[in-house]
């Protein structure tokens, strides 16, 4: 129950693990992915590790690739509809997550599984079929749809769809357990009813909280900025483990590392009363990460690593190539900001204006405040962004 927010209801997971003891066979978890991005991050991790350890007790991990449902596009946390994405694009992303997923997963207690298999060959009247098992009245208890209802937002019928899409993929398994985020009870839920309706023992719901991204404030999410991925390189990483407020440290503890909890517990005491230092409290954590991603040589190198850039205000080693186009270039000079969009520091001219106005912005050591500078780029520059973010500028052929 380590990390665990909610078990839906309170005794399933007991009482599934009891059966799973008295039949002397192996529980079927199931997990559902929606590939509508190429990373794995830690957010997603966390439930990615829990699976894990059913795996190390003997159970099976149902993986269900949602390559159906990723192009209907979950609306869960959303305040407007969701664009649809092409079936090539969740394919790719699809492809991504596998090579990343067995990073944590055991692939010989590992079920993986496209709902397109089911879901894609269901004609109209299975459709009506599914629809007519669940309520109207029970999906706008959902309060993304019961606000975007209130707010005059449009709701689409396939959003409305896509919970029961969800909850088929319960049955097709044959779930016994289903894991997901807090986000994701509703239609975890749905899951339950279906199975009922099927004929099937309903499945306990196994709910983990959302682990807050690099900004301390939002879920970890891709499309947000504020995502630390899985396959990320380890000086990548353990800099951006470093970014995390130290308000959120102890999450990132009980839910990214295997350190016992009383170890943990008494860490956080330590940095409370002032025995230990937040900054070296997180340098254990960073390295904790990224020894689990990449092994413990590369955990130390990367520590290594971080002390010497930013302790004694140095360029890192493996510094990223940032090769200047010559259309870039306007009578041989740059505009700053341009160059900031180029490298990828920033995704709009306004970001990039923000981050040279507030001093976050150097070349070559000197500090940029100007955001209307256009300048001379040479071969070697280097930029640097904030605390970890640099490239080497290449000019020319």
């Amino acid at each position: 129950m380590r990390g665990v927010e909610e078990v839906v209801p309170e005794v399933g997971l007991r009482d599934k693990l009891l059966l799973a003891a008295r039949e002397n066979r192996a529980l079927r978890v199931k997990l559902g992915i929606d590939p509508t991005a190429s990373d794995i991050h830690l957010g997603f991790a966390v439930v990615l590790r829990k699976l894990r350890q059913f795996q190390d007790f003997g159970h099976t991990v149902c993986l269900i690739i949602g390559d159906f449902t990723a192009m209907i596009g979950d609306p869960t946390g959303k305040s407007k509809t969701r664009p649809m994405l092409g079936r090539d694009e969740v394919r790719e992303h699809a492809r991504t997550y596998e090579q990343q997923l067995y990073r944590i997963l055991d692939p010989a207690q590992t079920e993986v599984t496209f709902n397109g298999d089911w879901l894609g060959k269901m004609d109209f009247a299975d459709v009506v079929r599914l629809s007519s098992q669940y309520t109207l009245a029970r999906m706008l208890e959902r309060d993304d749809f019961t606000n975007r209802y209130k707010a005059g937002e449009p709701i689409h019928i396939h959003e409305i769809l896509y919970p029961l899409c969800q909850g088929q993929d319960s049955v097709a398994v044959r779930a016994d357990i289903e894991m997901g985020g807090t986000d994701q009870k509703f239609n975890n839920l749905v899951g339950r009813d279906l199975q009922r309706e099927a004929g099937q023992a309903p499945q306990a719901v196994v709910l983990m909280p959302l682990l807050v991204g690099t900004d301390g404030v939002e879920k970890m999410s891709k499309s947000l900025g504020n995502y630390i991925g899985i396959d990320e390189p380890p000086t990548e990483q353990f800099g951006k483990v470093m970014s995390v407020p130290d308000a959120a440290m102890e999450a990132y503890y009980r839910l990214c590392t295997d350190l016992p909890a009383d170890e943990i517990s008494g860490m956080m005491q330590d940095v409370e009363d002032g025995a230990l230092h937040p900054m070296d409290a997180k340098l254990r954590l960073a390295a904790e990460i990224v020894t689990l991603y990449h092994g413990s040589e590369a955990g130390d190198a990367a520590k290594t690593e971080f002390l010497r850039v930013f302790r004694e205000h140095e360029t890192p080693d493996d510094m990223p190539d940032l090769r200047v186009p010559s259309d870039a270039l306007t009578d041989g000079e740059l505009w700053i900001v341009r160059l900031l969009t180029l490298a990828g520091f920033a995704t709009s001219n306004r970001d990039a204006r923000q981050l040279v106005t507030q001093g976050a912005v150097s070349l070559n050591d000197h500090r940029i405040t100007d955001p209307s500078l256009d300048f001379v780029p040479e071969d070697g520059m280097v930029l640097r962004v904030g605390r970890r973010r640099f490239a080497r500028l290449r000019v020319g052929s």
